[in-house]
């Protein structure tokens, strides 16, 4: 951090986020704009979600491999690549005349994305020490949850505006504030220069991680009734075997993507854990109350989009919250257990409560704890693995957790689909078609919107019992201008910091 002027700071903070907002924007935007593309390009409705497939697996995979060459070769390169890369897929995107020419782009899109939501982070790590560094991260958390409720209503309003094509091509401009200000103001944090580059690992990780999101994929479409047994059995047989060679392949590699060396100290490993489990249930929401809101109280699917606006204020507000009492009084941990407990009560009020005739203010409430509930969890369980982690291993340890959260992700919206598809027929009875949901009784989809929300009790009380299971940690205060400026580092046994270490028996919090 020596030499950072707090301008740098500042331009490089604002150009992380504006290139994480670019992402999280694109990651929903489709879900508004689906259907104008579907209908220009004649996607037959087989290939219709390989839109956006195509962009999670090939962000997802990439994750743990931009954090590691990230650390070998500084953030900034790898920043700016995954930018150019994000601005190209949307450019060739907006310019697609075929399905086949859509798909490619958006997985260039995805290849992109995967480096602005890891470097991201990683960034905040370099940029400021842990005492003030979890505002930032609750700043960008907050990033993400706004991006999510813009970017349905970007790209309906674009859409019905201008067309399609322009719900990519609105990246653009936004796209070059971000390369200037990388480019112009963004510092470069290389903490492992000279490491060899782990191709083996890339490749087996590539072979591995790409065959199981498909089935995965595939499996959440509609519980894997119209795909070949056979093609699933392949991916599955091909994934399995592609993970056990990248397994073998870290354990021979000099400097591995995924150090599992990292991962055995208690908290970056429990940590790490909790945010697989924790995302396995966080997507469902964002996907089943609408289906709720819009078939069983009546609202159009563009007052869905807006109904969604008090989870994700809750959220917004819980993730920034946490953050500055985090930077004030230390223990992040306690702050995730108390968003796990409300959101435990949440799901608790929802999966028991919940019926036809509920009012339109009590699901507002419902939704607003279940926003305040997951808050506190996006920004520090991050916050715990980098504080946990050697300086040299940010990157590797930033990426790799938040890999494990998109995969529980995947994991979790495919099992929850399967929940919420049994829960439908069982509700609706014989002969019911859950491909027609506005055909289906009102009491039938309550129930399995219901069933989801008890189903979703059990990853939060094991995020829970993860969470209580991370040794207890104050993030302390160090000198800040004598540290900052000489620019040292003293390497803790851990990986922590000397005098930012976690110190579980000490009751202030800060020292």
């Amino acid at each position: 951090m020596q030499g950072i002027s707090q301008r740098d700071r500042t331009f490089t903070l604002v150009g992380v986020l504006t290139a994480l907002l670019l992402a999280g924007i694109d990651h929903t935007i489709v879900s508004t704009a689906g259907p104008a593309i579907q209908a220009d390009l004649r996607i037959p409705p087989s290939f219709y979600a390989w839109i956006t497939t195509s962009y999670l697996v090939a962000s997802t995979v990439m994750m743990p491999i931009y954090g590691k060459l990230s650390d070998i070769y500084g953030r900034k390169p790898i920043l700016l690549i995954g930018v150019l890369l994000f601005l190209a897929g949307s450019a060739f995107a907006g310019l697609s005349q075929t399905t086949g020419q859509l798909i490619a782009a958006r997985t260039v899109q995805g290849l992109g994305a995967a480096s602005l939501f890891t470097s991201a982070l990683a960034v905040i790590a370099d940029l400021y020490p842990p005492e003030t560094r979890a505002r930032y991260m609750g700043l960008m958390s907050a990033t993400m949850g706004i991006s999510s409720v813009v970017g349905p209503l970007v790209g309906g309003l674009v859409t019905d505006t201008f067309g399609w094509h322009w719900a990519f091509f609105i990246n653009l401009p936004l796209g070059a504030v971000a390369v200037w200000l990388i480019v112009a103001r963004m510092p470069n944090f290389a903490t492992r220069r000279g490491s060899p580059v782990d191709i083996a690992g890339a490749v087996t990780l590539a072979i591995g991680v790409v065959p199981l999101l498909i089935a995965l994929s595939l499996l959440g479409e509609g519980g894997g009734a119209a795909v070949d047994p056979a093609v699933l059995a392949t991916l599955f047989g091909v994934g399995i075997a592609g993970i056990i060679a990248f397994v073998i392949a870290e354990r021979r590699a000099h400097d591995p993507i995924v150090d599992a060396r990292l991962f055995r100290g208690r908290t970056i490993g429990l940590a790490t854990a909790a945010m697989f489990v924790f995302g396995g249930a966080f997507l469902f929401t964002v996907i089943f109350l609408p289906l709720y809101l819009v078939n069983v109280m009546n609202v159009s699917a563009t007052s869905a989009g807006f109904a969604l606006t008090p989870l994700m204020l809750g959220m917004v507000s819980t993730s920034i919250g946490s953050g500055q009492l985090v930077s004030r009084f230390g223990h992040p941990r306690r702050f995730i257990q108390a968003g796990l407990a409300v959101l435990l009560a949440a799901f608790a009020l929802i999966g028991f409560t919940l019926d036809t005739d509920t009012s339109r203010l009590m699901v507002t409430v419902m939704m607003v704890l279940v926003g305040l509930g997951f808050g506190p969890s996006l920004p520090l369980y991050t916050l715990i693995v980098q504080n946990a982690a050697d300086p040299k291993d940010i990157g590797a340890v930033t990426a790799t957790s938040t890999f494990a959260r998109s995969m529980g992700q995947v994991i979790g919206i495919t099992v929850f689909g399967a929940i919420f598809a049994a829960g439908l027929l069982a509700a609706a009875g014989p002969g019911a078609d859950p491909d027609h949901m506005a055909a289906m009784p009102d009491d039938a989809i309550t129930s399995a919107v219901r069933l989801l929300y008890l189903a979703g009790l059990v990853p939060i009380a094991i995020a829970l019992l993860l969470t209580s299971l991370i040794p207890d940690a104050a993030i302390r205060r160090r000198p800040v201008a004598r540290r900052e400026e000489a620019g040292a580092i003293e390497a803790h046994p851990e990986g922590l910091h000397a005098d930012e270490r976690l110190h579980p028996d000490d009751p202030s919090g800060v020292s």
